[in-house]
């Protein structure tokens, strides 16, 4: 059968499975036969075999530079290697010339794709589609198995609020319950049936707290409490672990002072303990010797001992383990039992995966796989379902008939390593289609492409050429943002202005008087207010991938209808962080108080009547949560509650109609929201409790019904019990975070 032909039909089985949420998986260690596999094969091991299973090291030589330390089983895992031809050599070693012949588990970052690359992170949780979404990390799990890597270290499941932060553009945004849904698609995805050769384990990342490092700056410390912890932030990585998630990776950061690495609140009474986790914990890399730079050990010794002691299995890239075990096994600072649990939980996951029946690939089967068809239309499904249409005044669609000259520029037109994204090792710019190339495809002969800048950025204080050109164009499609190199870790913003000169080009190229469409590539949410007036419509693209130029070309010109939504909440100035939906109300809520310059200052002012907000930008963002519009319009009606009160053990009912009003097929992303208005602990003025597509044809009009298990209002309040507190509840069913007018109903 051809590899294709393999991969169509992954494919397909993956659709015909049920959705996210109905989904119920056993954990990992819940198989006997594999539980006794384990045990056999631990009964045979040295201690020095079984600290060597700890060791994960990266693979950047000759497999000649490791072949001796492969026989004496001083290596568990590899990372980054993906030559197929030498994942063979480092497993024929392991499995044929050492002692024991465990197999490497071989590891990559393969966060959003591997050859055919989709939308960053970001981007696939604006979708908001989770099975969509389940299938590209099924696509990445075929690609990365032929070639031999079993493991990827994704997906990340940090809340992020900061834009600042490089790496929010490896998560799924501000929204527990929306990341929680990603979690939950992608681990189904990258893991598939365990005992299928595609499986590849998921890594969920990073536990826990990252994303909320102070100021945004990258490996910076966090300062969370357990009630926010267990009410915002571990929920995601719950649901992940439920799915049957293989693996997790600590995070860098310290919180209240205790590095993850070394924090067994999080790695034992939380991960083990409370949600029974047994499967393998790794450090991220060189976490645990950065511990000593923390100030939470005196040397990598002390730090290993730690890490151990508090629950981590293997040593990403410190050799602190396979330094220093050893010796504290023999000195009684490790106890041996803890080293056995952590070899126990590696050796299962290797088992799981079928590395001892299968270790090896093939090498032509896998070249074949790559870029398969199927592959390259789910990429681009993808990224035209991320883009988020922010404005439009009526100039799109664009209709390609009355199209006769076509002015495409901007830095990011034809930038095809950038448009891929962060976190891209294995994509190729040969096979990247940009949107140059995808118009130029479409229109022959009809398209100038005058980039104006050649990089984000560059200064310019004329524009001169692409003024003229615009002249003569009919529309004008500009391709702004920011390159992949400005996102992603250790790439951290204080301004989230579009930089260099590229709003001065977007104001020569308004200045014209011809049709503007900006399109802006970012792997964050960058503040576009400024940029707004200069143009007739804004798509904003997080970074789209392989695919991105034929999915905007599509979106431009109507071949697809916009349906991306907000997955965090786009600000007006970077002085807002943090601002996200779901906030508390706090005791004095903002109230529309005027802005500067208009109100007036009295001498001897009082705080009274004053309420929570800026003076020079309000309180209100630019674009709020789950915001995107369409071509079309959408109209909620006839919003009904089953009841107007519920028992614990109910499910909330709630009904109502939705229309297309408009003149074009779309799909609108509906989402419930659900506020608890008395709590033992203040609450979110709101909170997602449910989202789904729903598409529809001009004119059409469906009644739609949605059930909301009480039990999901449950939260961690005073007492660090999590329940549901009986009581007064509103809800929103709307289009966005923003809209809709609330019910009521009550909690007995």
């Amino acid at each position: 059968m051809r590899a294709n032909t393999i991969s169509l039909f992954l494919l397909a089985a993956l659709l015909l499975l049920p959705s996210c949420s109905g989904r119920k998986v056993s954990t990992v260690g819940s198989d006997p036969s594999v539980e006794a596999r384990v045990e056999k094969l631990l009964s045979q091991m040295t201690l020095a075999e079984k600290i060597g299973q700890m060791n994960q090291i990266s693979a950047g030589g000759a497999v000649s530079d490791y072949a001796e330390a492969l026989r004496k089983g001083q290596i568990g895992s590899v990372l980054n290697e993906v030559d197929p031809v030498k994942i063979n050599e480092f497993q024929r070693i392991c499995v044929e010339e050492s002692r024991l012949g465990i197999p490497l588990l071989v590891a990559r970052d393969v966060i959003h794709g591997f050859h055919t690359v989709f939308p960053i992170p970001i981007g696939l949780a604006a979708t908001f589609d989770t099975q969509l979404v389940e299938e590209g990390a099924r696509v990445a799990a075929v690609e990365a198995t032929a070639q031999g890597v079993r493991w990827t270290f994704s997906p990340m499941l940090d809340i992020a609020r900061d834009p600042r932060w490089g790496r929010i553009a490896e998560g799924s945004g501000e929204d527990t319950w929306l990341d929680s849904r990603m979690a939950e698609a992608m681990v189904y995805g990258y893991q598939g049936r365990v005992s299928d050769s595609t499986s590849m384990a998921a890594c969920i990342k990073h536990f826990v707290g990252y994303g909320a490092a102070e100021g945004g700056r990258d490996y910076n410390s966090t300062f969370l409490t357990e009630r926010q912890l267990r009410n915002i932030y571990l929920p995601p990585f719950e649901a992940a672990v439920k799915a049957g998630a293989h693996t997790l990776m600590t995070s860098f950061n310290d919180n209240d002072g205790v590095p993850s690495t070394g924090n067994s609140f999080v790695l034992k009474d939380v991960l083990r303990d409370e949600w029974g986790f047994d499967g393998l914990v790794v450090t991220d890399w060189n976490s645990m010797g950065e511990m000593v730079s923390h100030g939470f050990g005196s040397d990598r010794k002390d730090v290993a001992a730690k890490a151990v002691g508090a629950g981590v299995d293997m040593d990403m890239m410190t050799f602190g383990f396979i330094s220093h075990l050893e010796e504290l096994v023999s000195s009684g600072a490790v106890k041996r039992s803890a080293i056995d649990n952590a070899v126990r939980n590696i050796l299962r996951i290797k088992i799981l995966l079928g590395l001892f029946e299968h270790p090896y690939v093939d090498v032509e089967a896998a070249r074949r796989v790559q870029y398969a068809p199927e592959h390259l239309d789910a990429a681009r499904r993808s990224a035209e379902e991320s883009a988020i249409l922010l404005k439009n005044d009526g100039v799109l669609p664009l209709n390609a008939s009355g199209v006769r000259r076509i002015l495409v520029t901007g830095p990011l037109a034809d930038a095809p390593h950038d448009q891929l994204g962060t976190w891209v090792f294995d994509g190729e710019k040969s096979h990247t289609v940009t949107p140059l190339a995808a118009l130029r495809e479409r229109f022959p002969g009809a398209v100038d492409f005058v980039p104006g800048l050649a990089y984000s950025r560059q200064q310019r204080e004329r524009f001169d050429d692409v003024v003229a050109a615009a002249r003569r164009a009919d529309v004008i499609l500009a391709f702004v943002g920011e390159e992949a190199i400005l996102s992603g870790e250790a790439h951290c913003l204080s301004d989230l202005n579009l930089i260099g000169s590229q709003s001065a080009l977007l104001e020569a190229l308004h200045s014209t008087g011809k049709p503007v469409v900006v399109t802006v590539m970012a792997g964050r949410p960058l503040t576009v207010e400024r940029d707004l007036p200069n143009c007739d419509a804004m798509l904003y693209a997080f970074h789209p991938g392989t695919m991105g130029g034929p999915a905007l070309s599509n979106l431009i010109f109507g071949d697809a209808v916009p349906s991306g939504k907000t997955p965090i909440t786009f600000l007006r100035t970077v002085g807002q962080v943090p601002m996200y939906y779901n906030h508390n109300m706090t005791g004095r809520p903002y109230r529309g108080e005027k802005l500067l310059p208009y109100i007036e200052l009295e001498a001897g002012q009082t705080s009274l009547g004053n309420t929570s907000y800026y003076l020079d930008s309000g309180a209100s963002p630019l674009f709020p949560f789950g915001y995107g519009l369409s071509y079309t319009t959408f109209e909620y009606s006839d919003i009904r509650l089953g009841r107007d009160s519920y028992g614990v053990s109910d499910s909330v009912e709630v009904s109502f109609t939705l229309a297309n009003t408009g003149r074009y097929a779309g799909t609108e992303v509906v989402q419930v929201y659900v506020r608890d208005l008395v709590g033992s602990v203040t609450r979110p003025v709101k909170e997602l409790k449910h989202f789904e597509r729903v598409s529809l044809e001009p004119g059409e009009r469906r009644s739609l019904s949605v059930s909301i298990p009480v039990s999901d209002l449950a939260f961690y309040g005073l007492d660090g019990v999590k329940k549901v507190e009986p009581g007064e509840f509103l809800l929103w069913v709307a289009g966005d975070s923003a809209s809709g007018n609330p019910l009521s109903f009550k909690v007995r």
